[in-house]
This record gives structure tokens, sequence and C-alpha cells, in this order.
């Protein structure tokens, strides 16, 4: 893979790990917020978080390059601003939503709101950025994906830290929270392999990403973003049924490296070779 290729997919890898830990992490915190005790503290905080994520990746998105040479295109104008407006929203929103948490009101309705800016987003940045409206349906699958494993690892490790200051809270949070986890992870790797089998990003053909330049970055995403993620997921929520809170904690802290990583690969070759997986 050309360096001067891997510097032009930069910033918009970086755009994607950005939006995917908003959004992501939103989402983990409005399932977590309706079905289970999740304190407010918790809530509110990472909601916050998810704004400030937002708001970076926003202003990032303002000074985004010409696509030139890379597998995507420059989107139309009213998508680029569609984009934008979504992620404005997104943060505005998450915001009323931390507020609402701690008044204890128009908690869902909001919640239902923001996850509606960020898919917008989500579906306007596939839309756009796809060479052709075909390609943005497996593009948008797999933004969805990254944001579901690095948003929601990322809530995951904060809710581990909220057991160190509020011992008493019921384990069910963090079960629940691993659980999700482990299943956005499995389903990334039965992705991985529909993908690569058959075909996924634009113009790849089957087994084309364990053939070629890329293919060590296919194989690192495999083993250590797919694989070593899903058992430390699963060993994760083994952990939080005993209580063991502070090793679960661990075990989501090399979770979420493992699944940053995998991210940052994932985005970068399709950006710069056109493959998904």
């Amino acid at each position: 893979m050309p360096a001067a290729t891997i510097a032009q997919a930069l910033p918009y890898a970086n755009w994607i790990l950005l939006v995917s830990l908003a959004v992501g992490s939103f989402a983990l915190v409005a399932i977590l917020g309706q079905a289970t005790d999740a304190t407010r503290g918790y809530l509110g905080f990472t909601a916050v978080c998810a704004a400030v994520l937002a708001t970076i990746a926003l202003i990032a998105d303002l000074a985004l390059p010409a696509p030139g040479g890379l597998t995507i295109v420059a989107p139309p104008a009213e998508l680029d601003l569609a984009r934008r407006i979504g992620l404005g929203v997104f943060a505005a929103l998450a915001v009323a939503y931390a507020l609402a948490v701690r008044r204890q009101q128009w908690r869902a309705p909001l919640a239902v709101l923001t996850l509606g800016a960020g898919a917008a987003t989500l579906v306007a940045a596939a839309a756009g950025w796809a060479p052709t409206l075909v390609d943005s349906v497996p593009l948008l699958v797999q933004l969805c994906v990254l944001g579901a494993a690095a948003g929601g690892a990322l809530a995951a490790v904060i809710l581990g830290h909220w057991y160190l200051i509020t011992p008493r809270i019921s384990e069910r949070p963090l079960v629940l929270a691993t659980r999700l986890l482990t299943g956005v992870v499995a389903l990334q790797l039965a992705l991985f392999v529909v993908w690569t089998t058959l075909s996924g990003g634009p113009g790849q053909l089957a087994f084309e990403a364990f053939a070629g330049g890329p293919v060590l970055f296919v194989v690192l995403r495999l083993v250590v973003s797919l694989l070593f993620a899903l058992v430390l997921s699963y060993m994760a929520i083994r952990t939080a049924q005993t209580r063991s809170m502070e090793s679960a904690t661990g075990l989501l802290y090399i979770d979420l490296a493992a699944i940053l990583a995998g991210t940052i690969g994932a985005a970068a070759l399709y950006l710069s070779a056109g493959l998904l997986v």
C-alpha cells in the first residue's frame, strides 16, 4: 500500500473512528438507559463524551481534503451539508439527553432523536462517498458495525470504571453491555467471512483480500480485532457475571485497543484499496 495513499486516507479514517466512537457509545447508553438500572451519572457522562467526540469529528469534517487517489469519491454538496448537519444535531441532542437524564424527563424521545441524527450522518457519508449507490449499502453496513463495536467498547470501558466508584449497582448493565459487544464482534466476523470470500467493496473479487499488498493488514484485522476481540469480549461477560468488575474492566481495556486498531485498519483498507473486511 503506497505511503501517499495511506496519507490521503488518514483524515477520512480519523473521521470514521471519531464518528464510530460517538454514535456507537451513545447507542449503548440509550440501550442501557432503557433496559437496565445504569446510573444517571454514567449515562449523562458517556452521552457528553459522545457529544464531544461528534464535535471533534465535525471540526475534522470541515477540513477534509478532496479524496483524490482513494476509493471513495467527492460527494455532492448537499450530502456534504447533510453529513455535517447530522453531526452537529447529534452532538446537540446528546447534550440534551445528558440533561434529560439528570432531570428524568424526555429521556426516551431524545434517545431516539439522537440515534436518528447519528444514523442520518452515516447514511449521508455512505451515500456521498461510495462510488455508486449499490456500493453505498455495504459501506453503510460497515460504518454501522464499526460504530457499534468501537463505540460500544468505549462505553463498556467507562461503565467498568463506574463500578469502582459505585460498587453497589447491579451487574446487569455491564453484563448486558459485554453481551451486546460480543454479539457485534461476532457479526463483524461473519461479515468478514462473507466479504472476503465473496465480495464487498467496489470491484472487490472473491478472496482478493488475501492476495497482494494489503494481505498483512487483512490478517491482522482477522486475528487481532475480530478473533482476539471476540475471546476478550466473552471473557468479560464471564467475569462480569461473577462481579469481578476490575478484571472485566481490564479485559475491556485490551478489547477496546484491539477493536480501535481494527476500526482504523478496516477504514484504511476500504479507503485505499476498496476492500471491505
